[in-house]
C-alpha cells in the first residue's frame, strides 16, 4: 500500500504498489513505493535534472515524510533523461540577493544532510553524467552503482562558483588529494575512478544497474528493518570519533541492540536453523 504523501502535489507524484498513477502532469520527482523500496527519481529531463529550488523543496519534504515511514526498508535515488544530474538551476542564480544565495545553499544543504540522516539506506542509481551538486547527491548517499557511461564532476570553478558544498560529502568518500584534483581543474571523471577512488561502489553496463541494484535491495529488505536503521546511524556517529570513542559508543550500541526483540529473534533462528520473522 502507498504511504508516503507528497506535501508539493505540483511537483511531486507517487505511484503506489500496484503502480497506480498518482495524477500529476509534470512532476519533477517521481515517487514509486514497492515491496519496502521506495524509488525516488528527478524528472527534469530537460534541464539534466538541474536542482532547482521547487525540486530541493520536494526532495526534503519527501525525505521527511520517508524517515517516518517504517515500512519503507531502503531508498533508490534515480533519475530521468540524459543526465543524472546536473548540479544547481544556474537560471535561478543570476543576480540574486545575497540573502537569497544563503537561503538556497541552505535548503540545499538541508536536503543533502537528510539523505545521510535518513534512517534508511539510500542507494544512488547514476545512469550518466553526474556534476556539481549532483555529484554531491551521490557522495551523500549511503551506497552507489554507477552505469559504465556515467561521469562524476565538481567544474564550479570553471564558472566562477567553487563546488564549495559539494565538496563536503565529496572529500568525506575520496582522499583529499583526489577530491583537490576534481576541485581545482573540473574534469569530469570516468565510472572506473569513481569505483578506484571509493565514490562508487559497482560499475556495470547500462543494462545491468537495475539487476545489480535489485540485488542490493533484496539483501537489505531481508533483514530487520531496525537493525539497518541502527546500524546505519552508528556507521555515521562512529566516523568522527577515535577508535577508543568509536569502541565504546559501538560497545553500548551493541549491548542495547542485543537486547532488542529482533536480534533475539535473529540468533533463535540461526541457531533453529529457519529464516527470522522480523518485527519490522
Amino acid at each position: 500500500m502507498r504511504t508516503i504523501t507528497a506535501r508539493d502535489e505540483s511537483n511531486v507524484s507517487l505511484y503506489d504498489s500496484e503502480r497506480h498513477f498518482m495524477p500529476d502532469a509534470a512532476p519533477d520527482l517521481i515517487l514509486e513505493n514497492t515491496d519496502g523500496v521506495l524509488r525516488l527519481t528527478l524528472n527534469r529531463p530537460d534541464r539534466r535534472n538541474a536542482l532547482s529550488s521547487s525540486l530541493i523543496d520536494s526532495l526534503s519534504s519527501a525525505l521527511t515524510d520517508i524517515a517516518e515511514d517504517e515500512s519503507v526498508k531502503v531508498v533508490v535515488l534515480a533519475a530521468n533523461g540524459p543526465a543524472f544530474c546536473a548540479g544547481h538551476d544556474l537560471g535561478e542564480m543570476v543576480g540574486r540577493e545575497e540573502q537569497e544565495y544563503r537561503d538556497l545553499f541552505q535548503a540545499c544543504t538541508k536536503m543533502m544532510t537528510q539523505i545521510r540522516q535518513l534512517p534508511q539506506p539510500v542507494i544512488a542509481r547514476v545512469h550518466a553524467m553526474a556534476t556539481a551538486a549532483g555529484c554531491q547527491i551521490v557522495a551523500a548517499c549511503d551506497l552507489a552503482v554507477a552505469a559504465e557511461e556515467a561521469r562524476f564532476a565538481t567544474p564550479g570553478v570553471k564558472i566562477g562558483l567553487f563546488c564549495t558544498t559539494p565538496m563536503v560529502p565529496l572529500v568525506r568518500n575520496i582522499a583529499p588529494k583526489k577530491a583537490m584534483e576534481m576541485l581545482l581543474t573540473g574534469r569530469p571523471i570516468s565510472s572506473r575512478e569513481a569505483l578506484t577512488a571509493g565514490l562508487v561502489n559497482h560499475v556495470v553496463p547500462a543494462d545491468e544497474l537495475d539487476t545489480t541494484i535489485r540485488q542490493m535491495t533484496d539483501a537489505i529488505v531481508a533483514s530487520s528493518g531496525l537493525v539497518v536503521r541502527r546500524g546505519k546511524q552508528a556507521f555515521y556517529q562512529q566516523l568522527p570519533l577515535s577508535e577508543q570513542e568509536a569502541y565504546e559508543m559501538a560497545t553500548e550500541g551493541m549491548t542495547q541492540n542485543a537486547l532488542c526483540e529482533d536480534a533475539q529473534e535473529g540468533i533463535q533462528a540461526f541457531l533453529e536453523k529457519r529464516p527470522p520473522n522480523w518485527s519490522c
